[in-house]
């Protein structure tokens, strides 16, 4: 079984943050209710997976599990509700899996995410405060909530990956809480592997450059075309190219790859 978490949330300023910075690479929000996240669900049904959809916008989850493919009878995916910032909230959610499912997800992609933009001179502790405890915060509760089901239950392997950003990496004006939450998902998979592995689980992060997403729609022609200007492969990504990669990373295929940094940018920054 597979659960794909995340959440929705309202994005102050959107898709450009504060004036005239660098674009963000990626989605300002991820989760399985939309963008990146319902593209992973889809992706890993296709493949057989039995699907956990959990964002914070339920409705956009539930949405979420009426797009996929139907499982075999008895064996249905499920949209849940979930704060991901909340240790109470991810317990309980976890708990609610286990029973729904009679067994932890082996399977966990997490892309909960959010921006709220601004430059170093103008941030503020709130709004720095407010996207650590989403994306890093967050992150790092999933991770030992799914982790500490795998090893309890005695479940050989597991496979978790976490939702990084190119810009945790490379940084981008106008996003240090944002850039910083996501350098720290990567430092934080990169332990995670390290200490997991030794009971056959994997962590590996993802690392998506400019994709097209819903909130993109909202942007001009103009702006996307000097995007993709900026991109080697010339044009910007599809949320599925990522979802390829997460299904990768989920499969046999990948059975000795763990803690790895895998860039879906078309070459963005090299």
């Amino acid at each position: 079984m597979t659960v794909c978490w995340g959440v929705f949330l309202g994005v102050p300023g959107g898709v450009l943050g504060p004036p005239n910075p660098v674009p963000d690479p990626g989605p300002p929000t991820a989760g399985g209710g939309s963008g990146i996240g319902r593209a992973v669900c889809a992706r890993l049904a296709e493949e057989g997976a039995l699907v956990a959809v959990a964002d914070q916008n339920e409705v956009g989850a539930a949405e979420t599990v009426r797009g996929l493919p139907r499982g075999e009878p008895g064996q249905e995916h499920k949209a849940f509700g979930v704060d991901v910032s909340s240790a109470q909230s991810v317990g309980e959610l976890m708990a609610r899996i286990q029973a729904q499912f009679s067994a932890p997800p082996r399977v966990c992609v997490s892309c909960a995410g959010i921006t709220m933009d601004e430059f170093l001179l103008k941030q503020t502790e709130a709004a720095f405060d407010k996207v650590l405890q989403v994306n890093l915060k967050g992150t790092f509760l999933v991770t030992q909530a799914v982790a500490r089901g795998l090893v309890e239950s005695g479940a050989p392997g597991g496979s978790i990956i976490n939702m990084g950003s190119i810009v945790g990496k490379v940084g981008n004006l106008g996003q240090v809480s944002y850039a910083a939450s996501k350098a720290g998902v990567e430092g934080l998979t990169k332990t995670a592997a390290k200490e997991l592995a030794r009971f056959g689980i994997r962590c590996n992060v993802v690392l998506p450059g400019f994709i097209t997403t819903p909130m993109t729609d909202k942007v001009p022609p103009k702006v996307l075309q000097k995007f993709a200007g900026m991109v080697p492969l010339g044009r910007l990504g599809d949320p599925k190219e990522v979802a390829d990669v997460c299904a990768f990373l989920a499969s046999e295929e990948s059975r000795y790859i763990t803690g790895a940094s895998v860039e879906v940018t078309g070459g963005l920054f090299l």
